[in-house]
């Protein structure tokens, strides 16, 4: 299985899915942007501080992971794409992708409502079907990680209705990213550092 592909650490620390062999595609194509995933994967800690702190634009969990992306020469994208209809020029709207690098998209969905997945799904499916994006990542959390929220008196925060697995899941498995290849992480609580 493609998963094997991906160390033991992370599949013991993440729970982990694919869609259309985006593991074997990053491994076999993408080997820098492969080990740069696993890198900034392999590193991070879920710390109680800044599950405690509060949000803002990003949390410092979304922030951490995205900053290590950006030491790594990723960048936030936006891409501007226009359709010519005999010779009218339409602009089909586009999300910025929080992380880019040589084809390769990784969203950090760490506690927005859900309807984010849809949003970013829908921007893997048009990047993909114009041969802008190769794969799409998204790193998100484990549903199971609300008892540990729950504990620390955050389980509002962090409700049912925001970004985890149990939500993406369908979403990925409904082909909301048509025929892009995705890898979900999520992280779970074998990260936590109280």
């Amino acid at each position: 299985m493609a998963i094997d592909l991906l160390p033991q650490d992370i599949r013991d620390n993440y729970e982990i899915f694919e869609w259309n062999y985006a593991t074997s595609i990053l491994y076999c194509d993408f080997r820098q942007e492969f080990d740069e995933i696993i890198n900034i994967l392999r590193n991070f800690r879920l710390r109680r501080e800044d599950i405690l702190a509060n949000g803002g634009r990003k949390s410092p969990i979304a922030e951490s992971i995205d900053s290590q992306f950006y030491n790594l020469n990723w960048e936030e994208k936006w891409f501007n794409v226009n359709i010519d209809v005999d010779g009218n020029s339409v602009l089909i709207p586009t999300h910025g992708v929080d992380c880019f690098k040589n084809s390769i998209a990784v969203e950090v969905e760490w506690n927005n409502k859900d309807p984010f997945f849809d949003r970013d799904l829908n921007n893997f499916r048009l990047l993909f079907d114009l041969n802008a994006i190769s794969v799409g990542v998204i790193i998100t959390r484990c549903t199971s990680l609300q008892e540990i929220f729950k504990r620390l008196g955050k389980g509002s925060s962090y409700g049912t209705s925001t970004t985890h697995m149990n939500k993406l899941l369908p979403r990925i498995e409904s082909n909301g990213a048509g025929g892009c290849p995705v890898l979900a992480f999520g992280i779970s609580e074998n990260l936590y550092v109280e």
